[in-house]
């Protein structure tokens, strides 16, 4: 038998390259084996209608998985942070959420790392090392359902791609495992269920409204004031607030669905009235919500040459006042993880009894 070198691996692929690289095996082989990838098979023995015979000559010839879990935390609330060592060392974080009512959400990410550099981001001040491909976003999926079959809703009912990286810059890969993802052969998970957050890459906004694929798409904005964001999330220099809001409106226009604006709020920083007010006035003409977001701490981390701090519970309740009372949809986003150093801008950060990350 011949076929895939074993630096390719086999999760990474669609029936149809996975029945290329299998020949000359019959193309049913390569769907039951697509089949058995989706179902959680963690090597070629646990595909029990293959021959023994053909599942030895199967692990003799091909690689199954590329990553592994080498760390797990979990936090009181249920959520679950996963360490994933990759084959040239790079360590990744993915995170499984769990709602009040036991509803799961897989968290996950598309880089090592983060070229974005939000100055409220632990990700962003680890540098960027490179893009995953797409077995290893593939397998983050897989990683955490394997945690998640252990509890009493075994299912994981959403996807947000909200972790380690800047989505719309690995835009390729990142399409290559959704379609595997959503494949209806395999795991099956509708688009619509999944979410993806981007800091603002105007030409990927519209790249993902021509060719998809066609999900929810959440950005972060954090504050419409032109100067503030360029100082707080640096990638807003060459993707400035008109040329986003133009590719937001592209965006709707295509593919017509509601967008979420996330503000991550930062004590004394940006959640003055007049950055409410400056929200609003971006928000207008366009199907949007806004996502408040408080600060979830990260040792070390400043600005303007002050400690970061979270936001108090009045600046909160003030700020989503000030939008509501300008006719902006608000929600807030709920705290989960932040013991194990699983929350929204954390990953990256050592938790409780965590060891150093190597990038």
């Amino acid at each position: 038998m011949h076929g895939l070198s074993k630096s390719i691996v086999l999760s990474g692929l669609s029936p149809e390259r996975l029945a290329a690289a299998l020949e000359p095996l019959a193309p049913f082989r390569a769907r039951q084996i697509f089949k058995w990838i989706a179902r959680g098979a963690r090597s070629f023995n646990d595909m029990t209608d293959l021959s023994h015979t053909l599942r030895e000559e199967l692990s003799a010839a091909h690689t199954l998985y590329g990553t592994t879990i080498i760390g797990r935390l979990e936090d009181p609330d249920g959520t679950v942070k996963l360490k994933i060592g990759l084959t040239d060392g790079a360590v990744i974080e993915a995170v499984l959420l769990r709602d009040g009512e036991g509803r799961q959400t897989a968290c996950i990410s598309t880089q090592a790392g983060c070229p974005a550099g939000c100055v409220f981001c632990k990700t962003g001040s680890l540098g960027f090392l490179r893009n995953l491909a797409a077995h290893e976003i593939v397998e983050q999926f897989l990683h955490l359902r394997s945690i998640g079959l252990q509890s009493a809703a075994p299912t994981i009912a959403n996807i947000v791609i909200m972790g380690m990286g800047e989505p719309l810059l690995n835009l390729g890969e990142l399409r290559a495992a959704l379609s595997i993802i959503t494949n209806p052969e395999g795991i099956g998970l509708s688009k619509r269920r999944i979410t993806l957050s981007t800091s603002g890459i105007a030409a990927g906004i519209r790249e993902l409204a021509d060719t998809g694929p066609d999900l929810r798409l959440a950005v972060s904005l954090t504050t419409a004031d032109p100067a503030l964001r360029e100082e707080l999330m640096p990638i807003a220099r060459s993707n400035p607030l008109p040329v986003l809001k133009e590719a937001l409106h592209y965006y709707q226009k295509k593919r017509g669905r509601r967008i979420t604006l996330e503000a991550v709020l930062l004590r004394g920083v940006n959640t003055r009235n007049e950055d409410a007010e400056a929200i609003a006035n971006f928000s207008r003409g366009l199907d949007a919500a806004v996502n408040l977001i408080p600060w979830n701490p990260v040792e070390g981390m400043t600005f303007r040459g002050m400690a970061l701090r979270e936001p108090t519970a009045e600046e909160i309740t003030r700020f989503s006042r000030e939008l509501t009372r300008r006719g902006i949809t608000v929600t807030q986003r709920f705290r989960k993880g932040r013991s194990v150093s699983g929350a929204c801008g954390q990953l990256g950060e050592l938790g409780a009894g965590d060891s150093p990350y190597y990038f």
